[in-house]
């Protein structure tokens, strides 16, 4: 099989390589994927680049957790009928050394979910990471020990990756005020159209002072932030006393917390990252995930497409921010 592949840690353009590796065999309780899309996150770029640790696990791994093909193959206990089924999968490359930057994937079954016949194949590529954080960050219960419904919910990032999903998922679970932050125009558009009733640029002076006026004063119930260590002043003062900051990333550690209105305001923080999702909780976001898919009632934000031959742009361009929303690569 052709596949895209690193064996030591560094600048994307100066360690991926490229060459013909031996067609995976799927074991007891494995299938095979054919692969057609794989998605690009910035957890693959990190951990390619050595930011995570310069220490490589595998001494090869070919990367991406995210992708979408369709069953070829399948190892014992696993039914004969999954043999043709459309599928994306999940954690592809979690503590493993075989990504899906392949033509050909070996995983457990779990980790290969239905792909309902009216989605795109490339939307599959986007649901591992993006659509599974961005539903847990909803679901997950809060202060209250219940979801969005009939809350004030703040989305950070409202046009990116995980939050433009967020934002249709708050909408779809029933939350009273959807409002995101942007930093473009474009992306304040890209946000309203996937549901948001207020867009903020988190840039302005004033962007605390518009969240105040968007929540008559009160505040937001649970914000679902990207970036801690950027937004974490911001969050602090929009949220209202009680209310839950739901954080799934940062773009610098260590970063610092404000002690005190933290807890005059009684704030309650959670961190999670997709890759650990308990399986119940794993289970629920794919049940809900593919019911919403059935019904066509996401909006996938597919900022850009290339072939596998330019995997070094892709991760740069996630590197550097220069798409507004998923990026996948066609597998050949």
């Amino acid at each position: 099989m052709q596949a895209a592949f690193y064996e030591r840690t560094g600048p994307a353009a100066e360690v991926l390589q490229f060459a013909d590796l031996p067609d995976p065999q799927p074991g007891p309780g494995e299938l095979r994927v054919r692969l057609r899309w794989s998605g690009v996150n910035p957890s693959d770029v990190k951990s390619r680049a050595g930011l995570r640790n310069p220490v490589m696990p595998f001494p090869r791994i070919v990367p991406h957790s995210d992708g979408m093909g369709v069953v070829d193959a399948v190892g014992e206990g696993v039914a004969a009928d999954r043999i043709g089924q459309r599928v994306w999968v999940w954690n592809a490359a979690w503590g493993r050394p075989f990504g899906t930057a392949a033509q050909y994937i070996v995983l457990p079954q779990a980790q290969a979910v239905a792909l309902p016949d009216n989605v795109a194949d490339e939307a599959g590529a986007c649901l591992g990471i993006p659509a599974l954080t961005a539903l847990h960050a909803v679901l997950m219960p809060g202060s209250d020990g219940a979801g969005v419904a009939g809350q004030r919910v703040l989305v950070a990032g409202g046009a990116g990756a995980v939050g433009h999903y967020a934002v249709q998922f708050a909408r779809l679970l029933g939350a009273a005020q959807v409002i995101a932050t942007t930093s473009t125009a474009e992306k304040a558009a890209l946000a309203r159209a996937a549901g948001a009733d207020v867009t903020i640029d988190y840039r302005q002076a004033d962007a605390a002072a518009q969240l105040r006026e968007a929540t008559q004063g009160q505040g937001v119930d649970r914000i679902i932030e990207l970036d801690i260590a950027a937004n974490a002043a911001l969050d602090v003062d929009a949220l209202r006393p009680g209310g839950d900051l739901v954080v799934y990333g940062s773009g610098a550690t260590p970063f610092e917390l404000p002690f005190f209105p933290l807890i005059a305001k009684n704030l309650n923080l959670r961190f999670f990252i997709v890759y650990h999702l308990a399986p119940a909780d794993r289970q629920r976001c794919e049940a809900a995930l593919t019911g919403w898919l059935q019904r066509g009632a996401l909006q996938h934000n597919i900022a850009q497409r290339l072939p596998l031959a330019q995997i070094a742009e892709a991760h740069d361009a996630v590197a550097q921010g220069r798409v507004a929303g998923n990026l996948v690569v066609a597998i050949p």
